[in-house]
């Protein structure tokens, strides 16, 4: 039998660096990273994937795409399947919303395979379930096109952001999504709930929390911090894409890695990790 087929993906970075997985936000693509990307991997051998039927990923990599059947932890075996993919038995993992999700998910029932995680504008839970129901339904019936408008006053804090190349990007990634992906993942988070599980993640933890995040406000935030031992809390005045801070975004991100006591497991930091010039390979999936 065929093997099943993958996400999207591209890797980036020195080949034996560190692995560090960065999950996009519902809506998104990949491209939600490219601000972070040339800091990153000059460590890291960086890989961002698109999540099913948004960017360059299918809607045909999920199980089963009916309503009401996908779940974070059917996401969360197609990342785990990129992992086994490149030989990667564990990896650092990075997350925006829904990419979060699928992050602490992991921690939370793999953690011998995330060795470090950050979850940005992220939640345990994202609420009620019926709302994410009827976003899906009307998107199934209606194509992405009706959340256009209000998306804008969600994910950025302020309208010129939404004006730049990198917001009308992804604004086009909204536009261009295919609605069975888009509507599967809005089922998976109208399940999704980990708030009992968050004790269970042993992985050194960031959240990062944005002061005009209506999406996921700041209790969110607070809650994962809250729950998960030891996690560190990082508040950046951003809308629900931290993104659009790159800056603050990078500069919490710098911290959480240098805190942590090695790059990579087991052994000490690798000799590039002080800037060594490693040259660059790209995989494109």
């Amino acid at each position: 039998m065929p093997a099943p087929p993958l996400l999207h993906h591209h890797v980036v970075g020195p080949a034996d660096a560190p692995p560090l997985v960065l999950g996009p936000s519902l809506g998104t693509s990949k491209a939600v990273w490219e601000p972070q990307l040339p800091s990153l991997t000059r460590r890291f051998r960086v890989l961002r994937f698109d999540l099913p039927g948004h960017g360059g990923s299918p809607s045909a990599v999920l199980p089963d795409p009916a309503p009401g059947r996908t779940t974070v932890g059917h996401l969360a075996s197609l990342v785990l399947a990129l992992a086994d993919q490149y030989g990667w038995d564990w990896f650092h993992y990075a997350g925006i919303s829904l990419g979060g999700a699928i992050g602490a998910h992991l921690a939370a029932r793999h953690p011998d395979r995330v060795a470090s995680l950050a979850l940005i504008c992220s939640s345990a839970h994202f609420g009620p379930a019926d709302p994410w129901h009827e976003r899906a339904s009307l998107v199934r019936t209606k194509g992405t096109a009706p959340l256009l408008e209000t998306s804008s006053g969600r994910w950025f804090a302020t309208a010129d952001v939404a004006d730049t190349p990198f917001g009308r990007g992804l604004l086009g990634n909204l536009a261009d999504a295919d609605p069975v992906g888009y509507a599967a993942c809005c089922d998976a988070l109208a399940g999704y709930d980990l708030r009992p599980e968050l004790t269970a993640i042993s992985a050194p933890a960031l959240v990062v929390g944005g002061t005009f995040d209506t999406a996921t406000p700041l209790e969110h935030a607070r809650e994962l911090a809250d729950g998960i031992p030891h996690a560190a809390l990082n508040i950046i005045a951003c809308g629900h894409l931290a993104a659009e801070r790159p800056d603050d975004l990078q500069d919490a991100l710098t911290t959480h890695l240098n805190e942590l006591r090695t790059y990579g497991r087991p052994g000490p930091c690798p000799a590039w990790h002080s800037g060594c010039g490693a040259t660059y390979t790209a995989v494109e999936g």
